[in-house]
């Protein structure tokens, strides 16, 4: 078979940095593999948001050129990484644009970037109409959670924090990690209710622990 017919274009999924962020890296051999989210292995991406910050270098001893952009939507800052052959391409892209991103996700240092395919300079109103789009595909795709599983959520995250009293308790975002499949709504929901009761409460914000 040709190579180029082997060769798979992977989808670029439209995000948010937020998503992006929340994903979990998966390393195969110290290669990083895909991102995976929810149900989807994710290699691809396609992220609307602003320059926020811009780092190059021209050369140094090594004669190597690269520029570091960091890209923020609202949700949280990511970086575009470019090296090499594509310096030129990109280095007309400055801190305080709006751009459209469609690149390939990197992972390492323990810092997911992105690889950028394209950047392309869009008109600020276009962040809304992105947040607007994905706000939109996250509730179509969302599984409807039963009220039974609803209380058994709440019974587990008790009993996760009442686990984590010889810790001196847990922090509400590990609790949401140990939930990744749960809508992050729902999770916050069912946290908030357990403080509201008196069964738990917070010494310090986003610290949970057990009131026994």
């Amino acid at each position: 078979m040709p190579e180029e017919q082997q060769f798979k274009r992977h989808i670029a999924y439209k995000l948010r940095v937020g998503n992006i962020l929340m994903g979990k890296p998966i390393v195969n051999e110290e290669r990083f593999s895909f991102l995976e989210l929810g149900d989807k292995k994710i290699v691809r991406v396609n992220v609307l948001g602003n320059i926020v910050d811009r780092y190059e270098s021209t050369g140094g001893d090594a004669g190597r050129k690269y520029v570091f952009l960091t890209m923020d939507d609202g949700s949280g800052q990511i970086r575009l990484k470019i090296f090499g052959d594509d310096y030129e391409k990109f280095k007309d892209v400055v801190q305080g644009q709006t751009v459209v991103v469609i690149g390939v996700l990197r992972h390492w240092n323990n810092e997911t970037y992105i690889s950028p395919e394209i950047i392309r300079e869009m008109d600020p109103k276009h962040l809304l109409v992105r947040k607007l789009e994905t706000e939109k595909d996250k509730i179509l795709n969302a599984k409807p959670v039963e009220k039974a599983q609803i209380i058994a959520i709440k019974d587990k995250i008790l009993e996760l924090i009442k686990n984590s009293e010889e810790n001196n308790g847990i922090d509400t975002d590990e609790i949401i990690q140990k939930f990744h499949e749960i809508p992050q709504e729902i999770v916050n929901q069912e946290i908030q209710k357990l403080l509201e009761e008196g069964i738990a409460f917070e010494p310090r914000p986003g610290k949970i622990r057990w009131l026994g």
